[in-house]
């Protein structure tokens, strides 16, 4: 008889969390895996999502951004060995994470423009699967989650930690995503709005781009400090300087009379896009990483980018090559797993889930995770 498999279920917008029950799956169809969940983290989306900012299917089980050991292994049709993405045999209690969708491969956004993030029947974990459907455990915030055939898992190397790999989370494969779509030149300043974690995810990826001058605006102060160890050349403190036309003065002080080669936006208020479109220079770009809700509208004067000769660019997402990318650059920077595994500073266990969801939409700290097994030890 099979222990029954806990999660923390959100059953309504803007209502606690509830510890539900639900079953481990008797058996496996091919190419799925049952993986034990060692950490959970939360993600600013979680939060979004929470509030009924994005359309998402009740009771929910949330997480997307998940590691954990392989507890079974479906059957193989091939029968070959059950690789990974990049092609490394997976095994009974192998560390992985995993991409947080799955597409078709066959509409007309995966096949004939290659946009796969905005595949007419993706489906994420954490977000788009009903708790109520079998088999239930599609998200991050449980004890066990089944991966579904099909899932771009990623063997985790021994060089990065759990903590490591959480703790950049999606936020850093969304910085790769978004600045593969907005390439950052050797020797461009940038502008970084915004500190979460997408915003200091941003920092170390444009610093690992060549960028020769990274400004960030953003707060609070621990979240400044955060900023600058991952590679801000100088900070701006909404705190400091509540005003826009203040902010605006000290960028140019900062980076010189024209403004940033490319600014990233990060906030995830739609204002900061007025603010943003400002502290480009003329034919610099603009990419917005951070409305990933829909948190309202703004009145926008499109003149703005016809006179800048801006580009303006939208990101969506990531896909598993840049899961690959990140979980590489991780493995190659060691600084930089340690800057991230100490940007965790919240853990709590799966029955605190709603305090560890509450502790995250109030900013007191860094990132927060879940630990959903007592039992686990080493990470």
């Amino acid at each position: 008889m099979t222990t029954p498999v806990r999660a923390a279920v959100l059953t309504g917008f803007r209502q606690p969390l509830s510890i539900q029950s639900f079953p481990d799956p008797p058996t496996l169809a091919p190419g799925e895996a049952l993986v034990t969940v060692e950490v959970a983290g939360i993600c600013g989306t979680d939060v979004h999502l929470w509030l009924g900012q994005l359309p998402i299917p009740l009771p929910n089980i949330l997480g997307h951004e998940t590691a954990g050991r392989i507890e079974r292994l479906g059957p193989n049709l091939t029968g070959d060995s059950i690789k990974d993405w990049r092609g490394t045999p997976l095994q009974i209690g192998d560390r992985v994470t995993w991409a947080t969708s799955i597409v078709c491969g066959e509409c007309y956004y995966c096949r004939t423009k290659n946009q796969p993030t905005r595949c007419l029947t993706r489906k994420a974990y954490g977000i788009s699967y009903c708790a109520s459907d079998a088999p239930h455990l599609r998200g991050g915030y449980a004890e066990k989650i089944l991966l579904r055939a099909g899932t771009s898992i990623f063997r985790i190397p021994d060089a990065v930690s759990s903590f490591s790999l959480i703790g950049a989370g999606c936020a850093l494969t969304t910085a790769i995503h978004g600045m593969e779509r907005a390439p950052i030149e050797w020797g461009d300043t940038v502008l970084v709005q915004g500190t979460g974690p997408v915003g200091l995810a941003s920092i170390a990826v444009a610093k690992a781009s060549g960028a020769s001058q990274i400004v960030a605006i953003g707060g609070p102060r621990h979240r400044l400090d955060l900023a600058l160890a991952f590679g801000a050349s100088d900070v701006i403190d909404i705190a400091e300087l509540p005003d826009v036309p203040a902010r605006r003065a000290k960028v140019f002080e900062l980076l010189g009379p024209h403004g940033a080669d490319q600014a990233i936006e990060c906030v995830g208020h739609p204002e900061a896009v007025n603010e943003g479109i400002e502290l480009v220079r003329d034919g610099g770009q603009f990419l917005v990483l951070g409305q990933y809700a829909n948190a309202g509208n703004i009145d926008f004067n499109p003149h703005i980018i016809t006179r800048k000769q801006l580009r303006v660019i939208g990101s969506w997402g990531f896909e598993p090559r840049h899961v690959d990318r990140a979980i590489r650059l991780l493995e190659q920077n060691e600084a930089l797993r340690d800057q991230f595994a100490r940007e965790i500073t919240h853990r709590f266990p799966l029955i605190e889930a709603d305090t560890a969801l509450a502790t995250a939409k109030s900013w007191a700290g860094g990132k927060v995770v879940i630990l959903p097994n007592a039992e686990v030890k080493s990470l």
